[in-house]
């Protein structure tokens, strides 16, 4: 690899391309320039380059057709096209081709060097082994052979992703791959489930707060975008926003700024969206409970999980890492799966997916004699079991409106670590079965016991 990275510029105004060359001479790359698609093309054939920089307005064509050569013929090299300032459509139109990122007309310089210094370094993860991390994928079916693949492409741009799929799939894997195997990895991967956060938080939890902002407010505090900074931001369950945050959310990744509550500036965020859900964000969008800009924003390319069921023959591959997971943990020796339990699994839906084949075969463990794990040591649960289980309720919260100096959120806080703790102890702590108490996921619990000081 050079020491010293080469770029192609390709605008027709001669001012621009000066004051790009300018801009990357300073950051230490050398570049060269294009005036028309077919002279940027020529280039590109005779001399390699690490970047390329194009206006989407061409006077032989568009910026769009060479981010779709650069696709077709060297999809390594990382493309951000230059748009016209406010054309949204352009620009989620030039990634969905395959674009690396974008920037508005009137250049703003601060955004640029972020964009080149991202794009560059892209070069780390061309180095054989780059993407070793993406063997995590385990399975060997077409399916999530195309999940690797797409997570591998995507892992090369900056467009927000939407991961969809059923609960248990691995989504917030996939989203994780994606983030280790890009230009972001150096920087925090933060993941946060949207429906465990309480309504009335929201705010606070995302944008941050100033110290007395509100009761309760005793110092400043930086929100999850904030602490996402130069990495990625995944969120989970992101259907479950209410519609008032689902606006504030948009604002943010169109402006690429926050503000805190009680803050009387916005501060600039650079962070990845990635998103996923289990549920249908198109006909949530038809019911409207779900924006419609705000799903064509966060849902640039779509990226979608195959169930359990529908990769099958991975089963065996996947329970054998797992029982080789589970063995480490409990200081066992090595367990195997016999035919018939490895035939009993295939038949089963996994309604739950990957998540509840990891619960089922750490069931098994316990039951199994010797290393062996056989068909009658596998209990499959049954499906009223879910619908059936009690539920530990908090009580409703009775305040005295007249008393202003309550601090509600420190009250229901309260009450959820009150009903937590009597889950955990009346189910001798095990997590699983005491968010199946809550009637909220294992996630949502392992989010709020984290939040609330559990731990």
């Amino acid at each position: 690899m050079n020491s010293k990275p080469l770029a192609l510029i390709v605008d027709d105004e001669p001012a621009i391309r000066e004051l790009l060359q300018l801009t990357l001479e300073r950051m230490d790359v050398d570049s060269t320039t294009a005036g028309t698609l077919a002279e940027a093309m020529q280039l590109m054939q005779s001399r390699p380059v690490d970047l390329c920089l194009t206006d989407m307005k061409l006077p032989d064509g568009s910026g769009l057709e060479l981010v779709a050569y650069i696709q077709q013929h060297m999809a390594q090299v990382p493309v951000a096209v230059i748009t016209a300032h406010g054309n949204v459509e352009t620009a989620v139109e030039a990634l969905k081709r395959g674009a690396f990122d974008f920037v508005s007309k009137p250049l703003d310089i601060t955004d640029l060097r972020k964009l080149v210094n991202t794009a560059l370094k892209l070069r780390e993860h061309r180095e054989p082994g780059a993407a070793r991390s993406m063997t995590r994928l385990f399975g060997r079916s077409q399916a999530i052979e195309q999940v690797r693949g797409m997570t591998a492409k995507l892992a090369r741009s900056q467009a927000p992703v939407h991961i969809s799929g059923e609960s248990g799939t691995g989504k917030e894997l996939v989203a994780r791959l994606i983030h280790e195997n890009g230009p972001r990895s150096d920087h925090a991967f933060v993941a946060v489930n949207c429906g465990a956060i309480p309504t009335e938080l929201m705010e606070s939890e995302f944008f941050g707060h100033k110290k007395g902002s509100f009761t309760g407010a005793v110092a400043d505090k930086e929100g999850l975008f904030q602490a996402a900074q130069g990495g990625t931001l995944f969120l989970d369950e992101v259907a479950d926003l209410p519609l008032h945050m689902q606006v504030k959310l948009l604002r943010v990744i169109q402006e690429k700024a926050v503000r805190p509550v009680g803050a009387a500036k916005e501060v600039p965020v650079d962070v990845r969206i990635l998103s996923a859900t289990h549920r249908s964000l198109v006909e949530l969008v038809h019911t409207g409970k779900f924006r419609e800009d705000l799903y064509y924003r966060i849902n640039v390319i779509e990226l979608h999980v195959p169930a359990l069921r529908e990769r099958k023959d991975d089963i065996g591959l996947l329970a054998e890492h797992i029982l080789e997971r589970l063995a480490r943990a409990h200081k066992r020796p090595a367990l195997q799966l016999a035919p018939d339990a490895l035939s009993f699994l295939q038949s089963y839906a996994f309604p739950g997916n990957v998540r509840e084949l990891e619960n089922i075969l750490e069931r098994a463990l316990t039951l199994a004699e010797g290393n062996l794990i056989r068909a009658p040591d596998i209990h499959l649960r049954k499906p009223a079991e879910a619908s059936t289980a009690p539920r530990i309720v908090a009580p409703e919260p009775e305040l005295d409106m007249d008393d202003k100096t309550i601090p509600l959120g420190s009250y229901l806080g309260d009450l959820e670590k009150e009903a937590i703790r009597k889950a955990l102890e009346q189910t001798r702590y095990n997590k699983t079965a005491a968010a199946k108490l809550l009637g909220m996921s294992f996630r949502q619990l392992r989010y709020r016991i984290k939040k609330l000081g559990l731990e």
